[in-house]
C-alpha cells in the first residue's frame, strides 16, 4: 500500500513538472516594439470577455473599418458594412456544430464535449456581435479584461482576425445572442486549439505576451492577460 501511494505520489508530481515546463516553453513573450504601447503613443482599445466556458474579442468597429478599407481586408469591410450601427463588434471562434447548438452551459451534453474536443478535423465557425453600447455595459456578467494596443498592433491584429474567415465570408445564418451572424473560418477545432487559444493567437499577432498552456481555459486566460500582459480586469457595472 504504502508503495502504491509513493508511485501515485512520484507519478502526481512528475505530470506536474512536465506540464511546468510545458508551460515555459510554450509561453510566447510578446513583440516589445508592439506592446505595450509607448507612452504619448496613440492606443486602441480592445477587450477580452468571458461567460466562463467560452472567451471572445471586442474591437470598435469604426477603427475596424478604416484599418479594413485602408488594408483591404474584404471579410472585415463587409462585417463593417453588416455591422454598420453598432460602435463594437464581439468576435468568438469555435467548432461548428457545439458552438451553434450549445447557446448556453446548460446546454452542453457529454457527446458534444467530447466531439468538439478530440474529433480531428473539426469545421469551425466566427460568431460575430454587435454591440451598441460599452462592452461593459453591454455584458455585464462577464469576466473582462480591456487591453490597450498600438496602432501596428491593431492592424496586425485585423490582419490575423480577417484571415480567420474562410473565402466568400460565407455567413451561415442568425448567431446565439442579439444582432449576432454566424460565419464559416478556418482553422480545425480541438482540445489543443479551442476559442481561448485563438483569441490569444489574435492577441500574439498585436505584439501581446500570451501563454498557450495557461490559456487553455477561459480563467487561465484571462489570469494571463492581467497578470503578465497587463491588461486591466474589470469590475461588473455598479462594482468599484
Amino acid at each position: 500500500m504504502r508503495r502504491a501511494a509513493k508511485w501515485l505520489g512520484a507519478t502526481l508530481l512528475g505530470l506536474l513538472v512536465l506540464l511546468a515546463v510545458a508551460g515555459v516553453v510554450t509561453t510566447r513573450h510578446g513583440n516589445p516594439d508592439l506592446y505595450p504601447v509607448a507612452a504619448g503613443a496613440p492606443r486602441i482599445t480592445v477587450f477580452v470577455m468571458s461567460n466562463g466556458w467560452h472567451a471572445g474579442i471586442v474591437v470598435p468597429r469604426a477603427a475596424m473599418a478604416e484599418v479594413a478599407g485602408r488594408k483591404g481586408h474584404a471579410a472585415l469591410i463587409a462585417v463593417g458594412t453588416r455591422f454598420g450601427g453598432y460602435d463594437g463588434l464581439e468576435f468568438g471562434w469555435g467548432e461548428e456544430g457545439f458552438y451553434t447548438s450549445v447557446p448556453t452551459m446548460a446546454s452542453v451534453t457529454f457527446t458534444a464535449a467530447v466531439r468538439a474536443a478530440f474529433r480531428p478535423g473539426n469545421a469551425s465557425v466566427l460568431h460575430v456581435v454587435g454591440l451598441a453600447g460599452p462592452p461593459r455595459v453591454m455584458f455585464p456578467r462577464s469576466d473582462m479584461v480591456r487591453i490597450d494596443l498600438s496602432e501596428q498592433g491593431f492592424e496586425r491584429l485585423l490582419a490575423k482576425l480577417d484571415a480567420t474567415f474562410a473565402p466568400g465570408q460565407q455567413d451561415l445564418g442568425p448567431g446565439l445572442y442579439g444582432p449576432s451572424r454566424f460565419y464559416r473560418a478556418v482553422g480545425a477545432f480541438n482540445l489543443l486549439h479551442v476559442c481561448n487559444h485563438w483569441v490569444a493567437d489574435m492577441l500574439d499577432a498585436a505584439g501581446v505576451p500570451t501563454a498557450p498552456l495557461l490559456d487553455t481555459v477561459p480563467v487561465g486566460l484571462l489570469f494571463d492577460l492581467t497578470w503578465r500582459a497587463g491588461g486591466t480586469s474589470l469590475p461588473p457595472p455598479g462594482v468599484r
